[in-house]
């Protein structure tokens, strides 16, 4: 019997938890001494070049944001201060694990991420077209990913990793289920939701921090197509998304989103039953009903690709005065993850590429480096200094403090006691006949060369999400419904 492996980091450290980052307090933010979590994501962004290492294929458009509902009372961010109020925006739509010359078609979460480059700065809503991810912490997704990407040794893509992964993550179930049902492949990107998935939060004048999440509402439609139908564009036309967006910009129909958010206060979030940062549950939208914020208009083709889309940077950390962030596991790892990135990607110096440059004035300290060449006027480069022009903090934009309950530091276990069916079930039950058997169709198609244990394994768990779930995809599979019962 061969002697087991020790899982260690890169200066040969034995790691004794691979599945939580630590975190202050089980719903606490991630904290910046878990050395195995930053070395994971930034050798993760290292292992790629020069494409982005996920969503690397995109399209993008610029626009206008329009403030239509008076949400002052939960945030005083500058962009929102009155009903008509217009701040330009640039928007990328992508695919998640392709690569650059990959399918429009492909059955894959498709990115939705806006710049708002407000008066105070730029604010990054960096999301997805669905509400929920497969994973809640950070520290599981460059594996995640790697099941996305192709086997080392085939250089092929294979089910057999997702489904291997996924059957041991039973936190997927909810986005898994979205991803297989006729959700999975959008009709292009203008008919498509988007959502910034995380848990956020806004503050108003009275420094009252509310608790947020963002939804993006097409005024398109939804649109769908089917998987015989991708299956024919991906042969005909694999840039059928691009396409698609950028023929109805250049003819003046423009593309429309209206923009909801959820509101959640800290005491009702402290007596949630569920935890409210957790990226792999939605909110009850009966509970917590979509407030109107604004509506988003793209009517701007990009003039250079590569300039504009390409070298495109967006990231969780860029918000702006009352706007903030929360102590969401898998926020808290992007906040590091996609700057880091972008730094490896396109420079140190990415935010003065015009695409990212903010529309107002920029003061810091930070100087040089590949690509500078933004110069301020006879500024000293170091802080604290005597001098009266240099730039200066501003206490008055602080944060009000954040009460952390149970907060120990420590890896705590984010799968003790949860409820992994009650939403992808709630999610399956809304669906119509045809649509549940076109859910069970694809995932028959996507399992059926993968490993029996495997398959057991994941049956069972769509077996407690509902027994038609299961014993449909069993009984495709050719499986014993008996064997998914236990």
């Amino acid at each position: 019997m061969s002697e087991k492996k020790v899982l260690t980091t890169n200066n040969g450290a034995p790691i004794a938890d691979n599945q939580n980052s630590r975190s202050a307090g089980p719903r606490g933010p991630v904290l910046i001494d878990d050395y195995q979590l930053i070395e994971k994501l930034a050798h993760f962004n290292r292992e790629n070049i020069p494409e982005r290492r996920v969503h690397a294929k995109g399209s993008g458009a610029h626009g206008i944001f329009t403030v239509t509902n008076d949400i002052t009372k939960y945030s005083y961010a500058s962009l929102f201060a009155n009903i008509g109020k217009k701040t330009p925006v640039f928007a990328r739509f992508s695919t998640v694990g392709g690569e650059r010359g990959s399918s429009d078609t492909a059955r894959d979460p498709r990115g939705f991420s806006v710049k708002f480059y407000t008066d105070q700065g730029n604010w990054d809503i960096v999301g997805n077209n669905t509400p929920v991810f497969f994973i809640r912490d950070a520290l599981k997704f460059p594996d995640f990913i790697h099941t996305q990407k192709r086997d080392p040794k085939t250089n092929l893509k294979d089910p057999q990793m997702m489904w291997d992964f996924w059957s041991l993550s039973p936190e997927s179930l909810h986005q898994v289920t979205i991803l297989f049902s006729d959700r999975g492949i959008p009709d292009g990107y203008r008919h498509m939701h988007g959502y910034g998935s995380h848990t956020y939060s806004v503050i108003n004048s009275d420094g009252i921090r509310f608790w947020v999440k963002w939804h993006f509402r097409t005024e398109q439609g939804i649109k769908n197509i089917h998987p015989k139908r991708a299956a024919e564009l991906d042969g005909t036309n694999p840039d059928s998304a691009q396409e698609d967006l950028f023929k109805a910009i250049e003819h003046g129909d423009f593309p429309k989103w209206r923009l909801y958010m959820q509101i959640m206060t800290e005491e009702q979030a402290n007596n949630h039953p569920e935890n409210p940062f957790d990226v792999t549950k939605v909110w009850s939208q009966q509970e917590y009903p979509l407030i109107e914020v604004g509506v988003m208009e793209l009517n701007r083709n990009p003039e250079n690709y590569f300039a504009e889309v390409e070298q495109s940077a967006f990231e969780p950390s860029n918000v702006v005065p009352g706007i903030g962030l929360s102590p969401d596991k898998m926020l808290q790892g992007r906040l590091f993850a996609y700057a880091d990135a972008h730094r490896y990607r396109i420079g140190t110096n990415y935010q003065q590429l015009p695409i990212n440059a903010p529309k107002c004035p920029v003061h810091n300290y930070q100087r040089d480096g590949a690509m500078h060449f933004y110069s301020p006027d006879n500024a000293p480069n170091y802080e604290p200094n005597s001098i009266d022009s240099a730039p200066k903090q501003q206490p008055q934009f602080a944060e009000p403090p954040l009460t952390i309950p149970n907060g120990t530091m420590d890896r705590h276990n984010h799968r003790v006691d949860e409820d992994y069916y009650s939403q992808p079930r709630a999610l399956f039950n809304l669906m119509k006949p045809e649509q549940k058997q076109l859910l069970i169709d694809n995932i028959i198609g996507s399992m059926r060369n993968v490993d029996r244990d495997i398959q057991i394994r994941q049956l069972k768990h769509f077996y407690k999400v509902h027994p038609d779930y299961g014993q449909g995809i069993a009984q495709g599979l050719g499986i014993d419904v008996s064997l998914i019962k236990s």
